[in-house]
């Protein structure tokens, strides 16, 4: 697998994010997949994939809690780019048993029930979406946090059993918003009142002045912010 991933950066060098997701899509065809949050970073990447109309799968992860703002993107975006963004919603017995037991606020009591919750309308989906795939893009920024600091370009994700392909992970937040500005990506509109990183809607705030831009995800706690999907 380490040969695989040296092999894929050394044919990503001087490439542009067009051309390498152009040489994934062919190398790999049909199993070449987009998980799009349809957040700042993703919009760019599906802005990059609609526009050069390569044949990769963009998905989104349905948990049944996002914000009404998120699901006024993904029309706005399906519309904009005449595109079909596949939606994973979690196991119906999986929540049906979980509230059941544990109520509809479990994540509130505890860092473990938070992230039982996020395993399950996340994490869980997210494997069958993969299942079968090569390469898994993502929207992954570096200084989005701690975690994402060490993460490369392309890496192998043990978890899921499969390759990462990170494009925007050395992109600036700076970077980013003038691509979204000069393309005019539809974005969500709760990143102009302080949402930089938007999740489920019970478990995301606004950030104020000076806190780190995934302050406002699962606010309340003091661990680490990641719900599974990109442990490292």
């Amino acid at each position: 697998m380490k040969g695989t991933i040296n092999q894929l950066i050394r044919q990503a060098e001087n490439k542009s994010i067009e051309d390498t997701l152009g040489f994934l899509s062919s190398n790999f065809p049909n199993q070449v997949v987009f998980s799009s949050s349809l957040g700042q970073e993703d919009q760019a990447i599906t802005h990059m994939i609609a526009t050069t109309n390569l044949p990769i799968e963009i998905f989104m992860l349905d948990t049944g809690r996002h914000f009404q703002e998120t699901y006024d993107v993904l029309s706005r975006t399906r519309k904009k780019y005449n595109l079909e963004i596949k939606s994973y919603f979690p196991q119906a017995s999986d929540i049906e048993n979980l509230l059941n037991t544990k109520g509809p606020n479990s994540f509130f009591d505890s860092v473990e029930n938070r992230k039982e919750c996020c395993f399950l309308r996340k994490v869980k989906p997210l494997k069958i979406a993969l299942n079968g795939k090569k390469i898994w893009v993502t929207g992954l920024r570096a200084s989005q946090s701690e975690n994402r600091e060490t993460m490369q370009l392309f890496e192998y994700d043990e978890g899921f059993d499969i390759i990462k392909y990170n494009p925007l992970i050395h992109w600036s937040f700076e970077e980013l918003n003038e691509y979204l500005d000069k393309n005019k990506v539809p974005q969500n509109s709760l990143h102009k009142k302080n949402f930089p990183s938007i999740g489920c809607a019970p478990c995301t705030r606004a950030i104020m002045e000076g806190e780190d831009i995934r302050a406002g995800r699962w606010y309340w706690e003091n661990s680490q912010k990641e719900c599974g999907l990109h442990s490292h």
